[in-house]
């Protein structure tokens, strides 16, 4: 289940590519599977082995265009250790919630890109997050949950500020807001409860089948209910001044936590 919409940013082979914050490395593995040399980013390094794995066994099968290339890299958001201007596209899906310091991260994100290259950042959306907050504490007072509901417009404040222009926006998963606000009502490691059951193997069908009702209904709904916005930017050429910078504060810092529309008509 893709957040990020990889035909928007083009992404494709020999394009460099960054997932920070990749956890299982679903948008890693697309951009693989499109032929980009891709880093799979992340601080938990038991994932990033799995992530490894398959990574291998995409190879193995054919998976991946002759010249395309990934490894996993463990490390700190905060200081990525990267130089200046790596990668065509750095992609920061659902990550930027649970970090308490998002605009040192936010600086790194940038600082990475290249001038003229691609950001996304996908964020839960603030009327369904808000939803989930209310139902359970639960479900985001935990080691490393979400700390922020974010508005669009302070994201795409923060973001503007740290460089970027934001070109479009969009909604995503409006078919997975209702499974979260039940699994908040019923407790969410309440696994076990008939309707979380049923409404789960409804979702597993929906993506592993693709029907035309489900995704007829979630492209409806994704501008009212999507779960995730996705915000799509490109790094100012006159962000370049500032990198050096950024960087040496990053290298200096301690701490840390590893339908599409225009930008401005974006719903939030």
């Amino acid at each position: 289940m893709l957040t990020v919409d990889f035909d928007r940013i083009g992404v494709g082979p020999d394009a460099t590519v960054i997932d920070v914050g990749c956890g299982a490395g679903r948008h890693a593995f697309e951009a693989y599977r499109r032929g980009a040399d891709v880093v799979a980013f992340d601080q938990d390094k038991s994932e990033l082995a799995e992530v490894e794995t398959m990574f291998a066994a995409m190879s193995a099968e054919g998976q991946v265009p002759d010249g395309a290339a990934a490894t996993t890299v463990a490390g700190d958001a905060l200081r990525l250790p990267f130089p200046d201007g790596t990668f065509d596209c750095v992609i920061a899906s659902e990550i930027l919630e649970h970090v308490p310091e998002d605009e040192r991260a936010i600086a790194e994100l940038v600082r990475v890109a290249r001038p003229g290259g691609s950001v996304v950042v996908t964020v839960p959306r603030w009327l369904p997050e808000r939803v989930c907050w209310l139902l359970s504490d639960a479900y985001h007072e935990v080691e490393g949950g979400h700390v922020r509901i974010y508005r669009g417009d302070e994201l795409r404040g923060k973001l503007s500020s740290a460089g970027l222009r934001p070109v479009a926006a969009e909604h995503a998963h409006a078919l997975h807001a209702p499974y979260w606000w039940l699994k908040c009502a019923v407790g969410p490691d309440n696994d076990d409860n008939p309707l979380v059951k049923a409404y789960h193997r409804l979702l597993v069908w929906d993506m592993l089948r693709a029907p035309w009702p489900t995704r007829t209904a979630e492209r409806l709904l994704d501008p009212v209910l999507g779960k995730s916005l996705a915000l799509y930017s490109v790094k100012d050429e006159g962000a370049v001044k500032d990198e050096g910078a950024a960087g040496d504060e990053a290298a200096a810092g301690d701490g840390g936590t590893g339908g599409g529309q225009g930008v401005a008509g974006a719903a939030d």
